[in-house]
Formats: structure tokens, sequence, C-alpha cells
């Protein structure tokens, strides 16, 4: 039977006397369904399907948004091969994060509840909830099912790379780079938005496998390290491939993302911006080496592009995770065997996260936001609809601790370089992983 549970976002932070919150809607979740753990079967090298198998909502609606078409956004090119998405500066990095709120009975409500009780909690009709194409959001980063890779007609770039083997006192330029970031990612040592720039994210990814192959920790690449990177992996397996885009690529609901609370909750659904921001998300890839491999490139319908080729899904139950906030790394174990580990920003220095250990009660995939933007006569609270560019991105796990949870971001590149107001921030990629991977009442450990 399906269950209601709420999620509940009661935070408040005060800044240039303005008190903003945002609460959480939550969706219906079968708190009763136990989460099968991934099997990936033998693939051809050529043709890569991966399958993140999500928790689905059978129960919302399936009606197109009449959300209008963006045009693609300008998007800033790195500026060389060898510089990090890290190491360049963003402006917003808070402002899309949850400041506080309470949770709420419907959109229409201002009811609240406490974030562990899930009884007497209501939802709107499943219009209300979502539109289909939060979903297919859903499934554009998760599934690919069907979507074939293939080696043709690359560049002679990307055959750099797909040829590219580590030896000692080698010069590692970009396309050895790639090559390294790729491992780490199929191995669960994730490096966030693969950029071919080596920095903070990619550094603590290296560390982050040698400690689980019980390797020595030094961050460097060795030949032990290297040939258990490849330990797992088909000797022939391709780090870029191309894609051909499908009219479903093209046709998916696109709208640029208002910077507001008010204006955001005037929107359909808070979409991908353009379809680059899309296959960034798909592919694992920082959007500026997207377009680096792709220039001159339409994106329409038929078109082949160069793409990364992302790692299957993770195999291993997840029990408990362990957010670090020195480390800006979420480690996450099978009993006391480290599985995965993901770039995360861990709350800030003005709005710390709590230390301590706490459960999960509930996730919930596309969640609504209730804003209250301002205090007294000047309060005005907006709901803001779901979307991969909300401010908590596609999932939110929420913890015993009332108002804090494990959460996407509608900015990948920024992972470990933001500030959090408290919760674990990941890549939506990264969070969909742990999602479907770990269930309610696993252990979270904040320090």
């Amino acid at each position: 039977m399906m269950k209601i549970k709420p999620l509940i976002i009661s935070m408040s932070i005060t800044a240039l006397s303005a008190t903003i919150s945002i609460s959480a809607l939550a969706a219906p979740i079968d708190s009763n369904r136990t989460l099968p753990v991934r099997t990936v079967n033998n693939l051809p090298s050529l043709a890569v399907k991966t399958s993140l198998e999500i928790q689905e909502n059978r129960n919302r609606s399936t009606t197109s948004s009449s959300a209008a078409i963006a045009k693609p956004a300008n998007k800033p090119k790195l500026a060389a091969d060898n510089m990090s998405v890290e190491e360049l500066t963003r402006k917003d990095g808070q402002s899309d994060d949850i400041s506080g709120g309470q949770v709420v009975a419907d959109p229409s409500s201002s009811a609240s509840f406490n974030s562990a009780d899930s009884q007497g909690f209501a939802l709107p009709d499943a219009g209300q909830l979502q539109d289909a194409s939060n979903d297919a959001a859903i499934k554009s980063i998760a599934d690919i099912d069907g979507k074939k890779h293939t080696t043709l007609n690359l560049s002679s770039y990307a055959k750099q790379v797909n040829e590219a083997t580590w030896t000692p006192n080698m010069n590692v330029n970009s396309a050895m780079t790639i090559k390294m970031q790729a491992l780490l990612d199929w191995n669960h040592a994730s490096p966030g938005a693969i950029d071919g720039g080596w920095g903070m994210n990619s550094k603590k990814a290296l560390i982050n496998f040698q400690n689980m192959r019980g390797l020595p920790a030094t961050g460097k690449m060795d030949q032990a390290t290297w040939d258990a990177l490849n330990k797992n992996i088909p000797a022939n397996k391709p780090v870029l491939v191309t894609y051909t885009l499908t009219d479903e690529d093209i046709n998916t609901n696109f709208a640029v993302t208002p910077a507001g609370a008010e204006e955001k909750s005037k929107m359909k659904g808070l979409y991908y911006q353009d379809i680059k921001e899309m296959l960034g998300e798909r592919f694992h890839m920082d959007v500026r080496y997207l377009d680096k491999l792709n220039k001159n490139k339409g994106y329409k319908a038929g078109e082949t592009i160069t793409v990364l080729n992302t790692r299957a899904p993770l195999k291993e139950r997840i029990t408990r995770v362990v957010a670090s906030k020195a480390d800006k790394t979420l480690y996450a174990y099978n009993g006391d065997k480290l599985v995965a580990t993901y770039p995360t920003t861990v709350g800030s220095d003005s709005t710390p996260s709590p230390q301590g250990t706490f459960k999960i009660v509930n996730k919930v995939k596309m969640p609504w936001y209730k804003a209250t933007v301002g205090e007294g006569d000047q309060k005005k609270v907006h709901m803001l609809p779901p979307g991969p560019n909300s401010p908590v991105g596609v999932v939110w796990m929420g913890l015993s601790k009332p108002s804090y949870g494990l959460h996407g971001s509608p900015k990948p590149e920024g992972i470990s370089r933001q500030a959090s107001a408290g919760c674990v921030r990941l890549t939506n990629w990264d969070v969909l992983e742990v999602y479907a991977n770990i269930e309610n009442g696993a252990t979270v450990e904040l320090k």
C-alpha cells in the first residue's frame, strides 16, 4: 500500500533583514518497498545501457507541460585543457540553497507538521504535484536504456583519450586526465562533473579510491593504483563515445530558471535550461567540456555528438553514509565496507551542519517547496515547483534531525565550492545513485 510521508524543512536564516524560508511537499512513497540491489548485465563494449532503478510514483499526472521552450543559454568555455571547473569562481553559489521553512499539507495550505510525523498529512490532486516532464528529467539522468553509444566517427582527440595508458614519469595531458576521471567515475569514486581538469574533486576522488582498495592514500597515480582502476573494467571499454540525439532529447521541456522565488513559483517546472545542461547531467560532464568536444554542433535530432561513457549502476547496498565537512566528501558504506564516495558540500561557516548520527526518515523524488520571503507585513509565500533546477535538485532524503537532509543540486560544477544551509549537497546523478541504493532507517553521520 502506498503511504504518504511528509518532508519537513524548518529552519531560518536572516540576511540583510530578510527572512527566507523554503519547505518541501513530499510526493507519495512506498515505505514498505525494498529497493533491489542493482545488477548489471554483460554488455557489448560499444553499446552501453545504464539503469538506476528509481522508485516511481505511479499516481502522478502524465500531462505534458505547456512551458515555453527556451533558447540554449550561452555557457562560458573552459580557458584551457588543464583548467578545472573547481578553479572557476561562482558568484551565486548559495543563492539556490534552502534557508529554512516548514512542511505543508498542500500547496495552498500553511498547516505544518513535525518532520518525523507522518500522521494527518494530505496531498492535493496528482495533477497539482508534478507534470510528466519532471519524470522525464529523472530518466534523462538515470536511465538511458536502449540508447546506443558507438565509437564510430570519433575525433582524433577522443581516440587519444580512449587509447591513453598511464606509465611512470609520463607527462599527463588532458586526454590522460579525462581517462583518469572516467576510471574514477566507473569505480564509484566520483570526481563530480568531468571536465578534463585535475582539480579538487578529482584529487579527492583518487585518494578516496585508494582508500576503497586498501592502497596507500598518496593522491598520486602509481602502477598499483592504475592496475586497481582497470581491474574490473573491460580493456576495450571506451571513455568517449558518439551518441545520436533523439526526438525525445530535443523535445524535452526547457526553460530559463529565474532568479527570485516569486518568479520561480510562476514556472510550470524548474526544468533544464537547455539541452546542453540536460546532456551534461546525463553524461556526468561539465557543460563547458561538452561544448569543447562538440564545437559547431547544432544539437538537432539525428545529429551525433561526443559524450562520456558513464558508469554502470552501483551494485552494493548502502547501509550508512558519513558526510565530512572537512573532506567535502560523502562516504557510502555497506556495513563496514566503503563502496562509493561522492564530492559534496556540507553546510558552511555561517550555517553549519549539526554534528552527530541520524537516520534517513523519508525519501522524496521531485519535491515541491514553499518559499517564505520577508517577515511581518512584508512576508510573502511562494510554492516552487519541482525540477532538476530546484534548490535541492531532483531528490531529497530527510533526516531524523528536523530541517536537514541529503539532496541534489542545480549546479553540479559548484559541488564542494558552494555554500549550503546545513544540508548535504551532491550532483543530481550522484544523489540519484545514493537514493537508489539506500533505504529509510539508514545511518547518516555528519561530522
